[in-house]
């Protein structure tokens, strides 16, 4: 079983050879961690009796006293991911609603992991403010609501599940295809408030007609999937040469794609790039009558251009799911204090909007959940960083279960010339058994397995590699 107990500021502790030690550069924090051996799993058991001695079972790296290690989840994450981070021995705070700049501040500092949805922006006064944050995690697609570039520089790798809500997605805009071609919503809503208006005037079939895809990543490739067994002709544009599922067909340029559309669809980052990538000039080389979908990034569109085609019939339609500016939580107004526009595009017939739903089902979080709470686990625990979006991405095997003297090296630093030098002639007088580096930009990472080492010996070499000039968080597991 694991035993835990994380002493924060770090105290001297007893003298213990699965005692494991982290610290941070001034001026963060600093961790001490340490753990006890685990039990040996019937699956474990099997394969080395049956397969022999040569099959090793892993030996897990976990940071003890976990009920004082915290972690933050705001954005009513899904309870699947609160319960996997409980079932680990972490101790979790979990909140519905996303929380403002000031609030972070005032409370993140006692918190060593953080988790996210869109709505909570992590900003470099953030940051700076975390004294003892080892790790992000986005549950979601983007993490520009993050600043991926001050976290790095503090030694915070930061994670998100790129793929998990594709299909909600891309199910989301078939459903928008359909709703504005059959001006559904209108009607429903006249239905609603008592009229009877059953007309078949501009309300179409989508079969026949050809959806243009803004984006072929993997939302943009299930949804050509799906447009294609609804009968649609179906177009993409993406700066990568991407090969094509069915019959979907790459165009050379946005502009060529926007001429041959009936409905156009963006699935794009934000970025310098993109934003207000769809503005007047775009719009007014779409078909007359088209439509125009955003399930993206809010700063994608230009909103007030879109109204003007909308208001001049030059669009048919529009259904936009995400906005330059949302309302922190449900229940808030969506109105002309949050977006001076927002009352105008809501009066206007055949527009869809939505509160950013496009991966808000029961599956999607439910994955997402797993995915990116599984990728901070392994980074607490294990000091693999795969799947970080701003940090190299270094993992190393697991240590034999039969090797308990080892403990595991997670040093990060600045990404110049000298440091492995330095660190090495550090671990020169012992038995390193495995290393592996990467670097990312300005940031390195590290990470060395070493054997037969004492409480003593963990305790110098802690201190002597964090001394070094390039350190910004140095982690000892065992």
């Amino acid at each position: 079983m694991v035993s835990s107990s994380i002493p924060i500021p770090v105290q001297q502790s007893p003298v213990n050879p699965n005692v494991v030690t982290i610290s941070r550069s001034p001026p963060m924090a600093a961790l001490s961690i340490s753990v006890s051996p685990t039990q040996t799993t019937l699956h474990e058991r099997f394969r080395r009796n049956s397969l022999g001695p040569a099959i090793r079972a892993p030996r897990l790296l976990r940071p003890i006293d976990k009920d004082e290690f915290r972690i933050l989840l705001l954005e009513n994450i899904s309870q699947g991911a609160v319960d996997a981070f409980k079932h680990q021995g972490f101790q979790v705070d979990h909140f519905t609603k996303a929380w403002s700049e000031d609030e972070l501040v005032q409370n993140i500092g006692q918190y060593h992991a953080i988790g996210i949805r869109s709505k909570t922006k992590i900003t470099q006064r953030v940051i700076k403010a975390a004294s003892k944050l080892v790790a992000i995690g986005c549950f979601c697609i983007g993490t520009n609501q993050v600043d991926l570039d001050s976290a790095a520089r503090a030694g915070i790798p930061v994670f998100n599940s790129p793929f998990s809500n594709s299909r909600s997605v891309a199910e989301l805009v078939m459903s928008e295809l359909i709703a504005l071609s059959r001006q559904l919503l209108d009607r429903a809503r006249e239905m609603k408030e008592g009229l009877w208006n059953k007309t078949s005037k501009n309300c179409w079939e989508v079969r026949g007609k050809t959806l243009g895809i803004i984006g072929y990543g993997h939302i943009g490739s299930q949804l050509s999937v799906l447009a294609e067994a609804f009968g649609l002709r179906v177009l993409f544009y993406d700066i990568l040469n991407i090969m094509p599922l069915g019959s979907a067909r790459q165009m050379p340029t946005l502009q060529a794609l926007l001429r041959e559309s009936d409905y156009v669809t963006l699935h794009v980052p934000e970025d310098p790039d993109t934003i207000n990538m769809i503005s007047t000039e775009q719009i007014a080389q779409m078909k007359k009558g088209s439509y125009l979908i955003n399930n993206a990034r809010g700063r994608v569109v230009d909103i007030p251009a879109l109204i003007q085609a909308l208001k001049d019939r030059h669009l048919a339609g529009a259904a936009i799911d995400v906005y330059p500016a949302e309302p922190a939580g449900n229940g808030q107004p969506f109105d002309d204090k949050l977006n001076a526009w927002a009352s105008e595009l809501r009066s206007i017939p055949n527009v869809i909007l939505t509160p950013h739903i496009g991966g808000s089902t029961e599956e999607a979080q439910r994955m997402i959940g797993e995915e990116v709470s599984l990728a901070l686990t392994r980074y607490l625990n294990l000091g693999t960083s795969f799947g970080s979006v701003n940090f190299p991405e270094v993992d190393l095997r697991a240590i034999d279960i039969d090797q308990p003297n080892q403990i595991r090296l997670c040093h990060v630093h600045h990404n110049q010339p000298g440091v492995l030098r330095q660190v090495n002639e550090i671990l020169s007088p012992y038995n390193v058994e495995k290393q592996y580096s990467d670097s990312k930009g300005d940031i390195a990472y590290l990470m060395a397995d070493i054997s037969d080492v004492s409480q003593q010996d963990v305790e110098r070499l802690q201190e002597k590699i964090s001394a070094t000039s390039a350190n910004i968080l140095t982690r000892v597991l065992a």
